[in-house]
């Protein structure tokens, strides 16, 4: 098998983690946020696989020799670590759950198309024998995308798509890719830029997610300032159905009805099995830098990242982080020498002080650019402009260089916090303008009632990313050392963040989609009529509801 799979208990591949060794500033900011003595908390040992009761497959000899005759033999899998690696994403809860051997229903099959008449034969097998179908990526959804319904009775195939992955063509006229669905960011990328071509698509789950992940999430990147969401980069699409293949094509937009291609986005495996997107691609810029910059105060960052959006201004980058983010951000840093910790320990803070600025409350900022040398120059001009009027000051590109090389590894902390007794994850929303202030005051009010509900100290830090006109995306992070039942906890915590959201004009989810975890709050924030709607399209175009049913919507 050529397929890479993450570690079944935890983020990313085996004998890859955090340390916080060479850290110094890090174990005394983690006894700050939530009392959890590092040095006197050891981790715990890796899980063992062989200590996890795994249930059977439950699969029916006559539909794996079905399988097996329609993709090979050698690519229909019922091994138990391979079966348990595709029940869950990678959201805390499921972590815990994996780790401490929660398998109440798993996949009873994996099955592994290499192209799109493997996954057609799997689908064709799968209705006759009324079995249910979840397609997987490479696992990291943190919204429920993947996990299959506890009380389903019948078969369950995991259609991994991590054979097909392949760059098929560009139309270089159009700038459109089409790309295998199962192709992971670094395959899809290594094979773009080898051809002087970018999606430029880079969520934090990069290195481990894929392009039909994406497009069936509702993706967004870490530039989609500039290149947009992964809703604006589809053009078209392949999707495999019980009746036959949807086929979109490319077209740079149409007047054809209802949108069948907005349909397919975000509907995390319901209405088919993506096999292959025709996406808009770019040249890869001759310049990518990213400076850092700092604000005084997160209301004052707010505000200068308003005015960058309103402005003429292209960046391709605009994230800044709140006070207790950036002092998160600060905690992570390395053992500094020489003029490089003169700079940022003593003339940094001495400058910020002269400003009458309160290191307690300073925000730090990354701005991206991209393009030509001549315009990479006029925008960062634009920018600083607008943030010197706010008041914040540049400090240069050593920060974004040191943000760039580990953009990829902070889901590693979530493991290693886990392995020590505290539990962490995530939250992320998208409210206009006018209410983004008054919606994360709420919600770091609303996490922290949380914590006083299930009397533990918690900790809440945001950073505001993925900037529109109208609006942005705010996206929290929360933790605290578990006190009992980490996921009745994580239930509280996580209901109250979530619950802010919609009460305060924010949405459920910007870009981790629904699944089972945000599916509670989804009539909230669609109303009645579009949960109904909704429903009415699963239930009309997969009758048989065998396309992993009960994501999104209950059925």
């Amino acid at each position: 098998m050529t397929v890479e799979h993450m570690k079944w208990w935890g983020w990313g591949r085996e004998g890859v983690g955090f340390h916080f060794e060479d850290k110094p500033a890090f174990a005394p900011f983690v006894e700050h946020a939530v009392g959890l003595d590092l040095h006197s908390a050891p981790a715990v040992a890796t899980p063992d696989f062989a200590d996890i009761d795994v249930p059977a497959s439950q699969a029916p000899d006559a539909l794996l020799g079905e399988l097996r005759g329609a993709i090979g033999e050698e690519h229909v899998v019922v091994d138990d670590l391979d079966r348990v690696v595709h029940t869950y994403g990678k959201s805390i809860r499921d972590l815990i759950r994996v780790r401490a051997g929660i398998l109440p229903r798993i996949p009873d099959v994996v099955a592994y198309p290499g192209d799109e008449d493997d996954v057609t034969r799997i689908v064709q097998v799968a209705s006759a024998a009324n079995a249910v179908l979840i397609p997987f990526g490479g696992g990291s959804n943190i919204a429920g995308s993947l996990e299959p319904t506890a009380t389903e009775t019948r078969p369950i195939i995991s259609v991994d798509m991590g054979r097909m992955r392949l760059l098929v063509d560009i139309d270089e006229p159009a700038q459109i890719a089409r790309i295998q669905a199962g192709a992971l960011g670094p395959d899809l990328e290594a094979q773009l830029n080898a051809k002087g071509w970018t999606l430029g698509h880079f969520p934090d789950s990069f290195t481990h997610s894929t392009l039909g992940g994406w497009v069936a999430t509702r993706s967004s990147g870490m530039q989609s300032d500039k290149y947009g969401d992964i809703a604006e980069m589809t053009r078209g699409l392949r999707v495999v159905r019980p009746d036959g293949t949807l086929v979109i094509r490319p077209m740079p937009n149409a007047s054809t009805g209802p949108s069948v291609r907005e349909m397919v986005l975000g509907s995390e495996g319901r209405l088919g099995i993506i096999t292959e997107v025709s996406v808009q691609v770019h040249r890869v810029p001759e310049e990518r830098v990213i400076h850092a910059y700092f604000f005084p105060r997160w209301n004052v960052a707010l505000g200068a990242m308003q005015a960058i959006a309103a402005s003429d201004a292209a960046p391709s980058i605009t994230r800044v982080s709140d006070a207790r983010e950036t002092a998160f951000s600060m905690s992570t840093s390395k053992v500094r020498t020489g003029t490089s910790r003169i700079l940022a320990e003593e003339v940094l803070p001495r400058i910020m002080k002269s400003k009458g600025w309160d290191l307690e409350d300073i925000c730090m900022s990354f701005i991206g650019y991209e393009g030509s040398p001549a315009h990479v120059r006029r925008q960062r001009a634009a920018v600083e402009k607008i943030v010197k009027a706010y008041g914040g000051m540049g400090v240069g590109t050593g920060p974004g260089v040191l943000y760039d090389q580990k953009k990829f590894d902070t889901p590693y902390l979530r493991d290693f916090l886990l392995d020590r007794g505290a539990v962490a994850d995530v939250s992320e929303t998208v409210a206009p303008w006018s209410r983004l202030l008054e919606l994360y005051d709420a919600t770091v009010a609303a996490a922290n009632a949380a914590y006083d509900e299930i009397g533990q100290p918690g900790w809440i830090m945001c950073h505001l990313s993925h900037s529109y006109h109208s609006g942005a995306c705010l996206y929290f992070t929360f933790a605290w050392v578990a006190g009992g039942d980490e996921i009745a906890e994580y239930e509280t915590v996580k209901a109250s963040i979530q619950q802010s959201f919609v009460d305060h004009g924010g949405a459920i989810s910007h870009h981790h989609g629904v699944g089972f975890e945000h599916a509670p709050w989804l009539e909230q924030d669609i109303s009645a009529e579009g949960v109904a709607v909704m429903r009415g399209l699963f239930a009309s175009s997969d009758p048989q509801r065998i396309l992993n049913p009960g994501a999104i919507v209950a059925d």
